[in-house]
């Protein structure tokens, strides 16, 4: 049920809006054009995003697998990976052109262009016509370079962001970035899966009904594509980047790739880190099933999509007070406390939100689904919300206390990188072995002895006027796997996060302290 994270942490701006150079008082005078430049970027990132976590939710009802629902979720990944590129685009640019824009034009562009192409053909390669397959392959890559580029966007816009602002206003950049991002998170995929909907722009937006939604995804695709190509063009024409001698604001002098991959390195090869980098990849596998399969299931179950994005609608407050409640207690010596507090409950959390899906096979009939059960998914989602959101922000808050300060921007980053790719993987493993672990019976005026483990059988079935039944329910085997995987994780983890919490922040550094004006001198 969760709407897959994005990554909300802005390292750089974290590190320099908190640096000790910089105690005046935001003052947004004469940067409000430049608030709402980046207000803007962002914005236009977070579209891709929020289609990208729409389409599963269009190919579940065109009956894919949950092997191809695995493969297109590595669409998801780029930014989970983009610290492997992010040296290349903080080194790599045209001084004449601008060191940001020689990246944001020209990845923009290429995003718009995709929009469009995609909005060509999109119909054809999503299926449903004339009993036509998805084609699923050529979706993810699609969606995967689309998502490349936006991680790319990301990070020349991250960087942008310190020069574009007057450096009291730099921690501004971060509020652009979270309400940005969402917003068109928020266009992406519940706007558009409510205004594709036939069901419910009959229901709330027309008066004669019609057979199809107000919006379909080409027309989406190609509106999406159009604004993309217009807003590059006035911000390469009308937005003026500062020249390196101009910048006033950055604190030291960047590094090159050489010296940023062997910094990363270093790093990696901290003791502590390899740790917390084990804890971050595993932690997760505990709700993995139920963050990637359950939304899925649910659709299978009858409850229409739309209703399921609309759900999110009232916790996106909950969603923006709740990092502002928890922080509060996160800012101590110890901000992990609450991470291995909330754990265990939202493991709970996880076992409610299945006993209510499990409910929906005995409720949902004809696909009527009664208001109440819509009230039992609401609930589960936003109490498991706020066991989530108390391990991010706490992981949040731990990550800023031991990253080296001389080398804060690239330390958060791959930390950051970790904690998302400890998402991503078992995501995605778990959507793959849903089908691996689920059997079926054909059922034919009762079991017959056609298994529907093939294509052949599965047509074989249907041929016969049967269907195939599922027996086992991959999903649960699943469910109860990453319950025991929890269960001992956390008698593991707790102590290991204990013994972090315990180290020295001297422990942490990767750059002694006196090398650190060698590091800025350069």
């Amino acid at each position: 049920m969760s709407k897959r994270r994005k990554n909300y942490e802005k390292e750089e701006l974290l590190i320099h809006s908190n640096s000790d150079d910089h105690h005046e008082s935001s003052n947004l005078r004469g940067d409000w054009l430049n608030i709402i430049c980046l207000f803007v970027l962002y914005l236009l990132q977070g579209i891709p995003i929020g289609l990208a976590a729409a389409i599963p939710m269009l190919l579940q009802n065109r009956g894919t697998s949950y092997k191809q629902q695995a493969e297109f979720s590595f669409a998801h990944w780029p930014f989970s990976l983009k610290l492997l590129w992010a040296p290349i685009v903080d080194s790599l640019y045209i001084t004449t052109f601008g060191r940001r824009k020689s990246w944001l034009i020209p990845t923009q562009y290429l995003i718009g262009l995709s929009m469009l192409l995609l909005s060509y053909h999109v119909n054809q390669w999503l299926g449903g016509e004339d009993g036509k397959e998805p084609n699923v392959t050529v979706l993810t890559v699609l969606f995967f370079a689309i998502n490349f580029l936006g991680a790319t966007q990301d990070i020349a816009v991250d960087g942008w962001a310190l020069s574009m602002l007057k450096p009291e206003n730099v921690g501004h950049a971060s509020t652009c970035n979270s309400v940005g991002q969402t917003a068109g998170y928020f266009l992406g995929y519940v706007v558009f899966i409510a205004l594709e909907s036939t069901t419910f722009c009959n229901t709330y937006l027309r008066s004669v009904p019609s057979n199809e939604g107000i919006v379909t995804l080409s027309g989406f695709l190609f509106f999406w594509g159009i604004i993309f190509l217009i807003t590059t063009t006035l911000v390469a024409f009308l937005k003026h980047e500062k020249h390196p001698s101009e910048d006033q604001s950055s604190d030291h002098q960047e590094l090159n790739i050489r010296e940023s991959y062997m910094l990363l390195w270093k790093i990696i090869k901290l003791r502590p880190v390899q740790i917390l980098a084990v804890i971050l990849l595993t932690v997760k596998i505990a709700f993995a099933a139920f963050d990637a399969v359950t939304s899925l299931k649910l659709i299978d179950a009858g409850v229409p999509k739309t209703k399921l994005a609309i759900l999110v609608i009232p916790l996106v407050p909950l969603q923006i007070i709740l990092p502002l409640v928890i922080s509060k207690y996160t800012t101590g010596k110890k901000p992990l406390n609450i991470y291995i507090a909330a754990y265990p409950y939202r493991l709970c959390m996880t076992i409610v939100g299945v006993a209510v899906l499990w409910l929906a096979r005995h409720i949902i009939v004809e696909n009527r689904v009664p208001t109440y059960y819509y009230i039992l998914l609401l609930v589960n989602y936003g109490l498991y919300q706020i066991t989530l959101y108390s391990m991010f922000v706490a992981a949040m808050a731990f990550f800023a206390k031991i990253s080296d300060p001389i080398v804060g921007g690239t330390y958060m980053t791959l930390l950051n990188t970790l904690c998302n790719l400890g998402g991503n993987w078992p995501s995605t493993l778990m959507l793959f072995m849903t089908d691996v672990l689920s059997f079926y019976q054909c059922n034919k005026n009762g079991p017959t002895s056609n298994s529907c483990s093939s294509s052949q059988e599965k047509d074989e079935c249907k041929s016969l006027g049967g269907f195939c039944e599922i027996t086992i329910d991959g999903y649960y085997v699943e469910c109860v796997l990453c319950l025991l995987f929890g269960i001992a994780w956390y008698r593991w983890g707790k102590s290991k996060v204990n013994e972090l919490q315990s180290l020295p922040l001297n422990a942490w550094r990767v750059v002694k302290q006196n090398n650190s004006k060698k590091l800025h001198s350069r």
